[in-house]
């Protein structure tokens, strides 16, 4: 029997594969590793749309098969569909659609009616992840019901930057206001610091005429701690799977991918979200960024992933589910068994945690509700039963990966200096 956790094994419907689908090109994706592994190693037969033949996710043991199709995640979703559509039916019967991305996951929400009967996917509204996944869309939603959120602007010209700059309250954060243009036009290469009122000018006049950011409430580390949540929720917004943890680190440091995070127990953060998502009636897998703002003791909704986060394996409980095994279960039509989360395990991410490591030594954060001692860890590249990804991700990494950390690194000073 496949590594569980699961005093009693896992029995998934084996007839029904799982498809990851990502659009873009991020062939060091550790989440698709992680949910081939899930369910590969319970025998359900894995495929997955991969941008080469030699990326981690495409070398794993537990894939049955590597659908190579390069994109940008800029595409006309007439082609992507099509595309998707093709991959199914050379799979050749239904599968469980797995999306990775923001883009994969509005695409098969808005086009359920094309992908009925070739897939399996949560019955969601059509538009809702599109807004969920989108800063404004977010926002307002906290606001119509009442989820915490920081304060934020969203600027439709210079202009109306120039007037909020006069009173706004320094320092502040910049975001692309939409996800769906962080591939095309992006205003910020990620979450941006901004200190002062000149820098938020000289920032700006290379937004054009209409900026599509968000300038949003600073909640100042040091007031701070981050926290995720990820869930499953079945057609009635009921959740099937609920877990919170902490996060210790990430990468960029404190405003990019978890490298380092801790599973502890939360009934106030799951209520939270629980809430939420029955008021706005969402289904299937969800990955929430909130920060605990300890000026006002709230937690703060930051980001919501209507879809699997890349972190998703931190969290299972005592009967071996993790948000990927639950939703495989609900759309075959079995029940989902229920279990205390693991409380105290570890996730780390290997080739990003050193240097998020080095980083939050010399900014002096904290996480007071991590754990001393971690309870069991899993790491996202290296499985003693399923080596090759590890390795290969190693291969990639090394010269354009240390590239990459090293650009995120000089961007992020970058934006701290000239907005400063």
């Amino acid at each position: 029997m496949a590594r569980s956790t699961a005093s009693v094994p896992l029995y998934l419907d084996r007839e029904v594969p799982g498809l990851i689908v990502k659009f873009g090109a991020y062939p060091l994706h550790h989440g698709g590793v992680g949910a081939i592994r899930s369910l590969g190693r319970l025998g359900v037969p894995m495929y997955a749309i991969t941008e080469d033949k030699y990326t981690p996710a495409a070398v794993s043991r537990h894939l049955r098969h590597a659908f190579v199709w390069p994109t940008t995640g800029t595409e006309r979703a007439e082609r992507l569909v099509e595309g998707l559509l093709r991959v199914g039916r050379r799979i050749g019967r239904p599968a469980v659609l797995i999306p990775t991305d923001e883009e994969a996951a509005v695409l098969i929400a808005e086009h359920q009616a094309e992908l009925t009967g070739r897939f399996l996917f949560p019955a969601v509204r059509a538009g809702l992840p599109r807004r969920l996944a989108s800063k404004q869309g977010l926002h307002e939603l906290c606001r119509e019901h009442g989820v915490p959120t920081p304060e934020a602007a969203f600027p439709e010209s210079y202009g109306e930057i120039e007037d909020f700059a006069g009173k706004a309250r320094f320092p502040l954060v910049a975001k692309n206001r939409e996800a769906f243009v962080r591939r095309a036009r992006p205003a910020v290469r990620g979450t941006t610091r901004i200190a002062t009122q000149e820098g938020l000018l000289r920032l700006a006049r290379d937004w054009g005429e209409r900026p599509g950011v968000i300038l949003q409430e600073y909640l100042p580390r040091e007031d701070a701690e981050d926290w995720i949540v990820h869930a499953y929720f079945d057609a009635d917004s009921v959740p099937l799977a609920m877990f919170t943890g902490v996060k210790v680190r990430s990468w960029p440091p404190h405003a990019g991918m978890t490298a380092n995070a801790y599973v502890v127990d939360n009934p106030e953060l799951a209520d939270l979200a629980a809430r939420f998502i029955k008021q706005i009636g969402f289904s299937g897998v969800i990955d929430l960024d909130l920060r605990f703002d300890r000026r006002d003791g709230r937690y703060k909704l930051l980001d919501f992933n209507p879809r699997m986060g890349a972190q998703f394996r931190l969290f299972e409980n005592e009967a071996g589910i993790d948000v990927v095994r639950a939703m495989h279960l609900d759309l075959t039509g079995r029940a989902v068994p229920e279990g205390e989360q693991l409380a105290g395990r570890r996730y780390i991410v290997e080739n990003i945690d050193l240097p998020a490591l080095l980083a939050y030594r010399r900014s002096g954060y904290t996480t007071p509700h991590a754990p001393d001692r971690a309870n069991g860890t899993e790491l996202a590249w290296l499985a003693a039963d399923d080596l090759r990804p590890f390795f290969t991700m190693l291969a990639r990494f090394v010269r354009p990966g240390a590239k990459h950390l090293y650009q995120m690194w000089r961007d992020g000073r970058r934006g701290r200096a000239c907005a400063g």
